[in-house]
């Protein structure tokens, strides 16, 4: 039986969904989280310089390797599980150890990825994670106590999670070894399969609001720029009122401002849209949580809405105000633009008035000089004409003057007749 044929695509976008499974996380536990990205132009970076930084850790423990062009890899590497992912601009690396250590949040933790292998990253670390999974004590009142010892007070975000599965803490801050510290503790019983989506979902919020950040410090260095340019748009619009100000020269400084923020516009388009897309994942991987709160202390929305979401809406207000920017320039540009072919329009015209002044005086002086060549060569016409009449005219006893008077009328219609025709024969070949 013949069958239908697939479109060549289909095995690849129906996998894209099962891209990046959850990892099993069994608690107690200890996960190391770490995002690298390349400092600039991150996203047309070679992704085979992060698959070769990879298997240089996966050959130091003799694990196996991805297949070529796999976006997401997972592998076991001494006591550690390794979760390995490619994303658009970063990657991330999570290590997860059974058992707690017995110092919370010991930064020796991150000893699974070597000093020597870290050096050679193809990037710069955005973010990395000290998480510490453990169980829910049986006085739940302990973790009060130990969120206190283990996180600073005026930052700290606790709350309970998925029905009360789960309680989880964090105050976003670097501690002393460069780590943001977490904590994760799970009800008995909880699956590895769900403890692992909360961790991962946890390690994803940290990571897209570090990189949404990124956006605000575009907008930052982006500020001085914006305030000189905006203050000589305003300049140069005040100046489109003034009748003395040269149009063209305004003209051309409207169009270096436009020019300007224009490219300023395609150099932050990419941040200002991956900010966007980041900021939503953010809120989006907290509302899954859906958080009650735990002990009076506030959520994590709660903290996102009070420290992260201002910076989001700072980084918004610079886009807009850098698309007005930008089209007031245009507006600006396009009505000065209409003024200067105004005037022109008005120096043309004064110009062909100009032109037909001067037409007209050429025509007069044309007739002039015409009447004065027919003066003239009627002049020599007759004399020519007497000198060739005076045989004719001696016998009939006329003299010179005489025959003067009696050609001089017919040389002069005659000359006036061939002018004539000569001028209209040229204007009707014109």
């Amino acid at each position: 039986m013949a069958e239908i044929a697939d479109h060549p695509l289909r095995f690849a976008l129906a996998n894209e969904l099962h891209a990046r499974p959850f990892s099993a996380v069994e608690a107690p536990c200890t996960a190391v989280f770490m995002a690298v990205k390349r400092p600039s132009d991150a996203a047309g970076r070679d992704l085979q310089k992060d698959r070769a930084h990879l298997l240089a850790l996966l050959d130091r423990h003799g694990a196996g390797h991805p297949a070529p062009e796999a976006t997401h890899h997972a592998a076991e590497i001494g006591r550690h599980h390794l979760k390995w992912e490619s994303h658009t601009e970063f990657v991330t690396y999570t290590a997860y150890e059974r058992g707690a250590t017995e110092r919370p949040f010991d930064a020796r933790a991150l000893e699974v990825f070597p000093g020597d292998w870290l050096a050679e990253a193809p990037g710069v670390r955005v973010t990395s994670i000290l998480l510490r999974v453990d169980f829910i004590p049986e006085v739940e009142g302990r973790i009060g106590a130990l969120l206190d010892d283990w996180f600073v007070a005026d930052s700290l975000a606790a709350s309970r999670v998925l029905d009360g599965a789960a309680i989880i803490a964090s105050d976003f801050r670097i501690d002393r070894a460069g780590h943001v510290r977490m904590a994760l503790f799970v009800r008995r019983g909880t699956g590895a399969r769900r403890i692992g989506r909360i961790v991962q979902r946890l390690c994803e919020i940290e990571t897209y609001k570090s990189m949404s950040m990124l956006g605000l410090a575009r907008v930052r260095a982006l500020s001085p720029r914006m305030g000189a340019l905006d203050e000589r748009l305003n300049r140069m619009t005040r100046a489109m009122t003034s009748v003395e100000s040269p149009a063209e020269e305004t003209l051309a400084a409207l169009l270096e401002i436009s020019g300007a923020l224009e490219n300023m516009l395609a150099e932050s388009s990419f941040r200002f849209g991956a900010t966007g897309a980041y900021e939503a994942i953010v809120h989006q991987r907290i509302e899954v949580l859906r958080e009650e709160r735990f002990e009076g202390r506030q959520t994590w929305r709660e903290f996102m809405m009070r420290r992260y979401d201002p910076a989001m809406r700072t980084v918004k207000s610079a886009q807009t105000r850098l698309a007005n920017m930008a089209e007031r320039a245009m507006r600006a540009g396009t009505l000065l633009g209409t003024r200067v072919d105004v005037e022109r329009s008005a120096q043309n015209q004064k110009l062909l008035e100009s032109m037909d002044r001067r037409a007209d005086l050429q025509l007069r002086l044309q007739h002039t000089v015409e009447g004065l060549s027919v003066v003239a060569i009627s002049y020599y016409g007759v004399n020519l004409a007497a000198n060739m009449a005076m045989p004719l005219a001696e016998p009939m006893g006329l003299g010179r003057t005489a025959m003067l008077f009696l050609l001089t009328p017919l040389v002069v219609g005659a000359v006036w007749f061939m002018l004539r025709r000569i001028r209209t024969r040229i204007s009707g070949g014109g």
